[in-house]
C-alpha cells in the first residue's frame, strides 16, 4: 500500500500564508506526478496544482501567482506554499500521488491523503 500523510493546514487571516506538506510511504518504486486538490463545502473537488518528477508544474488559474508547488524526491514529499490567501481558498486540501508500487509484482497506484483543513478568515 501507499500512504500519504498531509500536514500544515490551519486557520489564517486573509492575506496570510500557509505551507502544506505531504509525505508518501509504503512499497513505492516510483512517484511520478504529485498534486494538491481541494474541496470546499458544497463543491466538487478541484485541482490546485500538479508537479511531475521532472518538476514540470500546472496550476489552477485561481491560484496562479499565489501558490507554489514543489517536491523533494529524496523525501517522497510534496509541498504547497500558499501566499496571499483569500477566503475563497477555504477548503479541505488533499494530496495525491501516482506512480508504481511493488506488491509481489509491479502495479500502478493512485493514492490520496486524508485531507487537511485550510480556513481563511476575512
Amino acid at each position: 500500500q501507499v500512504q500519504l500523510v498531509e500536514s500544515g493546514g490551519g486557520l489564517v487571516q486573509a492575506g496570510g500564508s500557509l505551507r502544506l506538506s505531504c509525505t508518501a510511504s509504503g512499497s513505492i518504486i516510483s512517484i511520478n506526478t504529485m498534486g494538491w486538490y481541494r474541496q470546499a463545502p458544497g463543491k466538487q473537488r478541484e485541482l490546485v496544482a500538479l508537479i511531475t518528477r521532472s518538476t514540470m508544474t500546472n496550476y489552477a488559474d485561481s491560484v496562479k501567482g499565489r501558490f507554489t508547488i514543489s517536491r523533494d524526491n529524496a523525501k517522497n514529499t510534496v509541498y504547497l506554499q500558499m501566499n496571499s490567501l483569500k477566503s475563497e481558498d477555504t477548503a479541505v486540501y488533499y494530496c495525491n500521488a501516482g506512480g508504481v508500487k511493488e506488491v509481489g509484482r509491479i502495479v500502478g497506484y493512485d493514492a490520496w491523503g486524508q485531507g487537511t483543513q485550510v480556513t481563511v478568515s476575512s
